[in-house]
């Protein structure tokens, strides 16, 4: 059996647009990063502030209005916020002596392409049922 090359697109990274997953496999630092993202987006802490980030009216949200959503110390969701932006999920700015957020679309629609099956393409076998 002979080894054939399958073409990865997109090598410049996640900045260039990324294939699918299901319609070209990612090269190492596309999965590198998306690992990153991935990790971050794996607790549901963080899972739980970067939702209450992304649906705030306004576009943005203080620090100061997220912390007592949780039982954990400021520090704490501090260091969770950190996490959310090193992986380019969100950004901030110092105002006074509060920290306000916002969502980084740019991420998110980079995840839906990357996650979203191409229109017209069928399910994969063994693919069918719901999340719950």
């Amino acid at each position: 059996m002979s080894k054939q090359e399958l073409p990865v697109l997109g090598q410049d990274g996640l900045d260039d647009c990324c294939p699918g997953l299901l319609t070209a496999p990612l090269d190492e630092s596309q999965a590198v990063e998306l690992a990153k993202v991935f990790k971050a987006l794996g607790d549901p802490i963080r899972l739980r502030l970067l939702s209450m980030i992304a649906s705030r009216a306004g576009g943005d949200v203080c620090v100061c209005d997220l912390t007592p959503a949780f039982e954990l110390s400021q520090p704490t969701i501090s260091h969770h916020l950190k996490l959310l932006r090193q992986a380019g999920l969100i950004d901030c700015e110092r105002r006074g002596t509060w920290v306000y957020y916002w969502l980084l679309p740019e991420m998110t629609d980079k995840l839906a392409g990357i996650l979203t099956r191409p229109a017209g393409q069928p399910e994969p076998a063994g693919a069918a049922g719901d999340l719950s």
